[in-house]
């Protein structure tokens, strides 16, 4: 409804004056990130379904690279936004959580019947419950960890295998050792799904500084590690993810057997009030 204000006229009486409120709105910049970042994940789904395998790979790293820059974004420009942070959440579910759980299982799960799509469920519902966990935690979790392997590396490890086996000119079940890749897209789907939901800690680089001066040595370093996975992306990148992969449970043991709290929360136990914390 409109709020009527009332004001004197220069006959002393005394008029109406009708102020409209704004409409809220969003901010276009961040939102574009994650829209893009969602097509990302539509595109792989699309490409899959075409029997363009590495197409579809492409399609999930391109989403996590827009997925790692709307939240930036939108803290670069103040622009940050309960609707960006739901819009977020959505976003990841379908690059990370449907698209990886479909492209599998259309490369090489479906070749194993019903234990296929089991194991293509498990990952997506595991997507879902992380993300979820992730939205009402972030306000007691260690900002320096995640509580358990983030959607984006789930997704990768999947897309990984998938763009190393399809450069070595592996199709999936229709290959000529098509059945053991099968089960190992079944063992890495439960794996990275699993993964997900546990409380094991994952090193989330959020306190790395990009406004910091670094030595001239740092950058010479990463020049050296743009130049390795020129080499062979395929290989290296998934070699990246397989390791980020295990660092957690790494880390997990090592904490364990040092005697230091395994858990990453840090503020408290409760459960905080729900609200769209999502980045």
């Amino acid at each position: 409804m409109n709020d009527v204000d009332k004001t004197d006229s220069e006959f002393g009486e005394v008029e109406p004056v009708v102020t409209r409120k704004r409409r809220k709105g969003i901010y276009i910049l961040p939102n574009l990130f994650t829209l893009a970042a969602l097509f990302g994940g539509f595109y792989a789904v699309v490409m899959a379904v075409n029997g363009r395998f590495d197409m579809a790979a492409y399609g999930v790293f391109w989403a996590m690279v827009l997925d790692s820059l709307d939240g930036r974004v939108a803290r670069m420009t103040n622009t940050q936004s309960a609707f960006g942070e739901q819009m977020d959440s959505l976003s990841d579910m379908v690059s990370f959580g449907a698209a990886p759980a479909l492209i599998s299982y259309i490369w090489a799960l479906k070749g194993l019947g019903r234990w296929g799509w089991v194991a293509a469920f498990v990952y997506c519902a595991c997507a879902a419950l992380r993300l979820a966990r992730f939205n009402v935690n972030t306000a007691v979790v260690d900002k320096r960890y995640f509580q358990g392997l983030p959607s984006p590396a789930a997704a990768a490890l999947i897309a990984g295998f998938i763009w190393l086996m399809t450069e070595a000119g592996v199709s999936g079940p229709d290959a000529l050792w098509g059945v053991r890749i099968s089960w190992i897209m079944f063992a890495l789907a439960l794996y990275a799904g699993l993964t997900m939901v546990t409380n094991v800690p994952f090193y989330s680089f959020k306190d790395i500084s990009m406004k910091r001066s670094v030595p001239f040595a740092v950058i010479v370093l990463i020049a050296l590690v743009i130049a390795v996975i020129n080499i062979d992306p395929p290989t290296v990148i998934f070699l990246v993810f397989v390791t980020y992969g295990f660092s957690g449970y790494a880390v997990y043991i090592w904490r364990k057997t040092k005697g230091q709290p395994t858990s990453v929360i840090s503020t408290s136990t409760d459960e905080p009030e729900e609200r769209g914390l999502h980045k």
